[in-house]
């Protein structure tokens, strides 16, 4: 099979390590997330931003969202390759494709994000130098076929995500955490793949009744992530709380769609908030399964409703 050719810029290159698969047998959602990331500051670095990730940058890329296709699972000791381009700049802001391929060239997990340029003390905005805007031209692509939304409104506005709307809407708390310093970067901020790394940890509390259910005798249930939106808000740093408020929102033949809020407890403000459209499958034949209409009807009595990312 042919697949179309990689991006202009050569980004994160690796491999899957054991101890980064989740029970699924796979590269879990936070490592997905951990190899965009580096990728992003490999991106910076292409787009002749110096030292765009260190304490002492003068600018750097701030993530705003990031929209993720997981088209084929990475297993232990799969080779993987990430390329990125630039798909559409503006004065300040910017949406660039990362796409992450396994060794033949078969797309993996396309990521596209929008990205903001700002100096690193306040996070306040200001344009791109010539400089970066001649790389941007250099880096000039398509968004591939395979990395477009497929099942998320990647252009809805986000929503007013709060602990006091969480509540009102029934959002389920699943998940407590603290930021460790360990899980900052270079100038004191959490860094990405945390946000969704807490949700990993937390969704077993949402979605154990529905694997069990979707699961018959001699099955091994495991979930997977088909599709993401993450919209961040604000970047905590070490010592501050996060609290994980979910709910299914939609229940289709063997997806379901989830929105999580990760919020301030201290606040009740919203750190993030991340809409996913996962499955369950089995994790001897690799097949996703397809629950009764018994099962389905019982938990779709857990929906959410006005829950959006």
């Amino acid at each position: 099979m042919t697949h179309p050719a990689p991006l202009p810029a050569p980004l994160y290159q690796g491999s899957v390590n054991t101890w980064e698969c989740d029970d699924g047998g796979h590269l879990n959602i936070r490592f997905h997330f951990e190899r965009a990331f580096v990728g992003l500051a490999h991106m910076a670095r292409a787009l002749e931003l110096p030292r765009a990730n260190t304490e002492a940058a003068g600018s750097t890329l701030l993530a705003q969202e990031v929209h993720a296709r997981f088209i084929k699972e990475a297993r232990p000791g799969a080779p993987l390759v990430m390329h990125g381009g630039v798909v559409e700049m503006s004065e300040s802001e910017a949406t660039l494709c990362l796409d992450m391929r396994h060794h033949d060239g078969a797309p993996g997990t396309a990521f596209t994000f929008k990205v903001r340029h700002v100096e690193t003390r306040g996070l306040r905005a200001f344009p791109w130098s010539e400089r970066t805007k001649a790389a941007a031209k250099r880096l000039k692509c398509k968004l591939p076929d395979h990395a477009k939304p497929r099942s998320i409104d990647t252009g809805a506005a986000p929503a007013d995500a709060s602990l006091v709307n969480a509540a009102a809407l029934g959002a389920k708390r699943i998940g407590g955490a603290i930021v460790y310093p360990d899980h900052c970067d270079a100038l004191g901020r959490l860094r990405g793949e945390h946000f969704p790394g807490r949700i990993s940890d937390s969704v077993p509390n949402l979605l154990a009744p529905w694997r069990r259910a979707a699961a018959s005798e001699g099955v091994q249930p495991a979930g997977a992530v088909v599709e993401a939106r993450l919209v961040f808000r604000k970047f905590p740093r070490a010592g501050e709380l996060i609290e994980v408020h979910s709910g299914i929102t939609e229940i289709a033949e063997k997806t379901l769609r989830i929105v999580h809020w990760i919020i301030d407890p201290e606040t009740g403000a919203a750190w993030a908030s991340m809409e996913a459209v996962a499955l369950t499958f089995d994790v001897n034949t690799r097949k996703a399964l397809t629950p009764g209409a018994e099962a389905r009807e019982r938990i779709a009595q857990l929906i959410v409703l006005g829950l959006q990312v």
